[in-house]
């Protein structure tokens, strides 16, 4: 199969240089062009995908080396752009930062690599003139493996401005595609873990993706940036296939019983929502009816659920309102203790604790959780200490931590993961069947843990 999909990676030579809104900006500009865009975000970042999903209509995606492994990029970028005119992949950080100490992977710099894709590097050029042309060449030549064909001028303060810049940039040998003036309007609103979610701000959120889009169609040149992706090379990879992965995962321990409750409940909603699109997928793929609710609202769990799966978010944001909704912490309780399969990641740690800042939460777990002033930020390689609904002991997977908080204990009697970096211990939380840690993991990676916990689903 050859993917032949335009497409754009759009870097930046650091974070907080305007990638988003750019890439953003793109999306709902080509979108309101009648073109289908497929919306990818490199790394394990979970927020920006959803204002690219706001900008195309489609679910956004998440391309991380490190988690899925570098062989599952191609194909987990063609399953997601499948039938599509276009494809816009936001880079994270700057183009060359990846996994601390291991060279290029995980980067921006990697992913085009691996995607044949063309860049278009954007510039915050808010404080410099022609230090720009030796900024662009630094990063167009630095690896000769990644064509940096294109440049976005973020920030530009005037007409003099801009002049100056275009006048630096002529003799590097990278056009400049775009010139962005300051914006307020564009700006979207963060706090102690990046930027608010769409779910969080859903109008204004509307607002400012139409006022990116809108200040991208009118300082950008939309056909040579096409023109610019439909020049990206040609990818032989087959598409990645949640049904296929399932298949060929290893066999599960148990014989799936021939009946059994089949719905696997997914937190979803302004507190919950880190979730990877393929996650649900993967469980669709194994047999089970994926059903999103909202522990914020909904005060029972939906109808049927033999299983429950809690990924991340903000629940310490939204403490009081969980708190305040007892007959919903009471169902999972109840589900928990009956031994039904619940895998908890970070978020999901915090809501099935038995307090989080002070307020009464699920208490399936007896730890208490807390905020902290401290980031607990970075890629782990981990391996499973416990048997669980997810994986058998010693199975290996690779996570991603991104939290301010903290529980305590930090692991019970029969601790989730074993880490080795950035110091050696063991966390997380394995009791009945229940799997609870603060590590985000891709399931892409090892697609048989969907498979082992929709088993268990249907035998519970």
């Amino acid at each position: 199969m050859v993917t032949s999909v335009p497409r754009l990676v759009i870097a930046a030579p650091s974070s907080g240089s305007g990638k988003t809104t750019v890439a953003a900006g793109l999306m709902a500009a080509f979108t309101a062009r009648g073109l289908a865009v497929s919306p990818h975000k490199v790394g394990p970042d979970y927020i920006d995908p959803g204002y690219h999903a706001l900008a195309t209509g489609r679910a956004g995606r998440n391309l991380d080396a490190y988690l899925c492994g570098t062989e599952l990029i191609a194909p987990l970028f063609a399953h997601g752009a499948r039938g599509c005119d276009l494809a816009v992949v936001e880079g994270v950080m700057g183009l060359y930062d990846g996994a601390a100490g291991q060279g290029d992977l995980a980067s921006t710099a990697q992913v085009a690599k691996l995607l044949r894709a063309p860049v278009v590097l954007v510039v915050d050029a808010s404080s410099q003139s022609r230090s720009v042309a030796a900024l662009v060449h630094g990063f167009a030549s630095w690896d000769p493996g990644v064509r940096v064909a294109g440049v976005i001028l973020n920030k530009v303060g005037s007409d003099r401005h801009e002049e100056m810049l275009r006048e630096a940039l002529d003799a590097s040998g990278v056009p400049v595609l775009g010139v962005l003036r300051r914006a307020p309007q564009v700006d979207t609103p963060s706090r102690h873990l990046g930027l608010v979610p769409v779910a969080e701000r859903r109008a204004d959120a509307v607002d400012a993706v139409r006022a990116m889009a809108e200040q991208v169609r009118q300082g950008c040149d939309l056909d040579a940036l096409f023109a610019l992706a439909r020049g990206a090379g040609e990818l032989t990879d087959a598409a990645w296939n949640a049904t296929e992965a399932v298949v060929s995962s290893p066999p599960p321990s148990l014989s799936p019983a021939p009946r059994g409750p089949r719905v696997v409940a997914l937190a979803g909603g302004p507190a919950f929502t880190f979730s990877y699109t393929e996650h649900a997928e993967l469980l669709t793929a194994a047999g089970a009816d994926v059903v999103t609710f909202d522990p914020l609202r909904d005060e029972q769990l939906p109808e049927g659920t033999g299983g429950l799966v809690i990924g991340g978010g903000f629940p310490e944001v939204y403490a009081p309102e969980l708190s305040a909704n007892e007959p919903l912490r009471k169902a999972v309780a109840g589900l928990a203790s009956g031994g039904a399969p619940v895998a908890a990641e970070c978020a999901g740690l915090l809501y099935l604790s038995r307090e989080l800042d002070g307020q009464p939460m699920c208490g399936v777990l007896d730890v208490t959780a807390r905020m902290d002033e401290r980031l607990t930020l970075g890629y782990r390689d981990a391996v499973a200490v416990s048997d669980s609904v997810l994986a058998a002991a010693g199975t290996r997977m690779r996570g991603h931590e991104f939290h301010r908080t903290v529980v305590e204990p930090g692991a019970g009697a029969a601790p989730a993961w074993g880490v080795r970096a950035p110091r050696p211990r063991v966390e997380g939380f394995v009791q009945q069947g229940v799997h609870a840690s603060y590590l985000h993991t891709h399931w892409a990676s090892v697609p048989g843990v969907a498979r082992r916990f929709v088993e268990r689903c249907l035998t519970s």
